[in-house]
């Protein structure tokens, strides 16, 4: 029987949240058509396409991202372990449904620091009686902790599969995201890979950024792409590199491949 864990913040997710401000993740959730949103989220969501009305693309190019990546990783890579931080809100295909279509005995450990994320948590643990899943509520910027725990479920001596879809941008501070990155890349052994998704700038895109953090929700820090591969640095990036994300290994059915997304994302594997 495939092991479901739960572990949660003594503060009930109710207490916690803040409907009064929008959030990222509810946003996003907005953006690709889900419920589980309040009206300030609609409000800053609606003001933002207004000034890039491709923003919702990009929430929907990074969930196809996701799949192909995942797929890649537990199909051709081999790879059965996946540490997902910055889960975000439940929707179709996530991590572990796809790894697990692919591998029924892949683990999976999901990681957020978000309330909403945590009442949708169960949601997350539905996997194969053969394989695995568990969510932790817990930060990016205090990798430590995920570690420790994520070595419940996952065995943190062979290869682990990282991934950091849409999360980084909400670490401001340059260093700290270096750190904490690099913190949690150390720990895992040769084999392991990295994958990430994140926002780069573009004059829409500032734009968007500038009016998301004047609307008092976490402030949205873009970066160049440049920027965005020094997160690679010491790992082997496989074809095509950190590109835009609908062209990084398309499928058939991959959306928008005929245009720019402002959404950048590759995979590298440590040597």
């Amino acid at each position: 029987m495939g092991e479901d864990r739960q572990q949660t913040d003594p503060a009930a997710p109710a207490e916690r949240m803040d409907t009064s401000v929008p959030h990222p993740a509810r946003v996003w959730n907005y953006w690709l058509g889900g419920k589980d949103n309040y009206a300030p989220d609609r409000e800053v969501g609606d003001e933002i396409v207004k000034v890039m009305p491709d923003l919702p693309v990009n929430a929907r190019a990074e969930r196809e991202f996701i799949g192909r990546v995942v797929r890649h990783l537990a199909g051709e890579c081999g790879i059965d372990q996946f540490l997902d931080v910055g889960t975000g809100i439940p929707t179709a295909d996530n991590t572990h449904e796809v790894a697990q279509r692919v591998n029924p005995r892949a683990k999976i450990v999901y990681v957020d620091n978000d309330p909403i994320v945590l009442a949708h948590a169960r949601a997350l643990l539905v996997g194969t009686e053969e394989g695995a899943t568990d969510y932790l509520d817990a930060d990016l910027r205090e990798p430590e902790p995920i570690l420790r725990d994520a070595a419940r479920t996952l065995d943190l001596s062979r290869p682990v599969a990282l991934l950091l879809m849409g999360v980084l941008e909400f670490v401001p501070d340059a260093e700290l995201a270096h750190r904490s990155v690099r913190t949690l890349v150390d720990a895992l052994p040769s084999g392991s890979y990295l994958a990430i998704a994140h926002s780069v700038r573009s004059p829409s895109m500032d734009k968007a950024a500038a009016e998301w953090n004047a609307s008092g929700a976490t402030p949205l820090t873009l970066r160049t792409e440049e920027e965005l591969r020094a997160f690679y640095d010491g790992f082997e990036l496989l074809e095509p590199g950190v590109v835009s994300l609908p062209k990084w290994r398309p499928e058939p059915q991959t959306s928008f491949q005929d245009r720019e997304v402002f959404q950048y994302g590759g995979l590298g594997r440590k040597p």
